[in-house]
């Protein structure tokens, strides 16, 4: 253990020396969490979250669309109106917001006599589900009133925010009856999906080209073939490389945890202490993986461009840069089978859906088993020289 715990503070020593090794670990992380989380903000997330939507009318709107605004808002909606400058909350132009819907001039009245109607609706930025939600909505909220109408047309009664009062009054003819058929899973996105998939993805990437490539070095040098003719046994050796990565992928981990709390108040959820343990794993489970990568390994560039490869691959098909969960079923699938696949699904498990600790456990198992397999298979290959 002596023999070992030496290697390991050497490597230790000679890894953190590295430029860029300290670029990766301590500044990087937080440009991927910012830049990520951002543009996946609109991928998932609660169904019931409150959007801001400005109006802009031409002329006086009426009372048809002081019930169409409430029916906005049973649609998840707070609608927004300018004051007399113009200026919508105090600072705001209506361009400045994302949802911005025009309503036609003399709406109510031109509504009433029969003419037609045209709402105008635009959203900025690219398409995506957020914009078919939205879309949703809005034709839910339109057609409802549309519906009141002619509700009001059946019973006799003129429209007037009187009579919409007493339509909302009177008990329903029909009503549809739900409750939970389980435990509802808000799909995480934006920062929630972000810090804990791209934590997973530097993870494996250190351990697949940074500590890997040092390997490498230290036998091309021939550093590796002096330590053989040393009294160390293999087995030592052996160890002390993994505890240097080991303990590479452990302070990854924690400048990750640590940037996401400070900087962007991630939640970690209920059961952090599970947490913690599965990012163990997973840095133990990267650690074996690379110093296996290391003892294969013929030259620099072979490590550096494989590793590089196999951690954009693993971490695009395993979920660390959208949520797996709104993916085709085929790639939810093949997720089962990835490494880093098993890391996001532990993490969702405990951080988003709060599933309790034993949610974590097969994830866990599987990169427990995956430490033994990958370290006897390092053992094997290892070479001096």
């Amino acid at each position: 253990m002596k023999h070992s715990l030496f290697i390991a503070r050497m490597d230790l020593r000679q890894m953190l020396r590295e430029k860029e090794t300290l670029l990766w670990m301590f500044v990087m992380p937080m440009v991927f969490f910012y830049f990520i989380g951002t543009i996946t903000s609109g991928a998932g997330g609660s169904s019931d979250q409150v959007e801001n939507i400005a109006v802009q009318a031409d002329g006086e709107a009426g009372f048809l669309f002081d019930h169409l605004s409430k029916r906005l808002a049973e649609n998840d909606y707070k609608v927004h109106l300018p004051d007399e400058n113009g200026v919508y909350m105090e600072k705001y132009q209506f361009e400045d917001f994302r949802r911005q819907l025009s309503i036609p001039t003399n709406f109510t009245e031109n509504t009433l006599f029969g003419e037609q109607a045209i709402l105008e609706f635009r959203r900025t930025g690219d398409a995506d589900l957020a914009t078919d939600f939205d879309q949703f909505r809005l034709t839910r909220a339109v057609y409802t009133l549309l519906a009141d109408l002619v509700a009001l047309g059946a019973m006799g009664k003129a429209p007037s925010p009187e009579a919409f009062a007493e339509l909302d009054a009177m008990p329903r003819t029909l009503e549809i009856a739900s409750r939970p058929a389980g435990k509802r899973l808000d799909i995480p996105s934006g920062y929630d999906q972000a810090i804990p998939g791209i934590l997973v993805m530097f993870v494996l990437m250190q351990g697949l080209t940074g500590t890997a490539v040092l390997l490498i070095i230290e036998r091309r040098q021939g550093l590796l073939r002096r330590l053989a003719s040393t009294p160390m046994s293999r087995t030592s050796v052996l160890m002390g490389k993994w505890m240097s990565r080991m303990v590479m992928a452990m302070v990854q981990v924690a400048v990750g945890m640590i940037y996401g709390t400070l900087f962007f108040s991630m939640n970690w959820g209920p059961d952090l202490p599970m947490v913690v343990l599965l990012l163990l794993a997973w840095a133990g489970f990267c650690a074996s993986l690379g110093l296996l990568a290391g003892c294969i390994g013929r030259t620099e560039g072979q490590v550096i461009g494989l590793g590089v490869l196999g951690t954009m691959v693993m971490a695009a098909l395993g979920g660390c840069w959208w949520p797996i969960e709104i993916t085709p079923a085929w790639m939810q699938s093949l997720a089962g089978f990835l490494p880093a696949g098993w890391a996001m699904n532990g993490m969702h498990q405990l951080i988003s859906f709060q599933n309790g600790p034993t949610s974590a456990m097969t994830p866990m198992i599987y990169m427990v088993i995956g430490i033994v397999v990958l370290c006897w298979a390092a053992s094997k290959r290892f070479r001096f020289i």
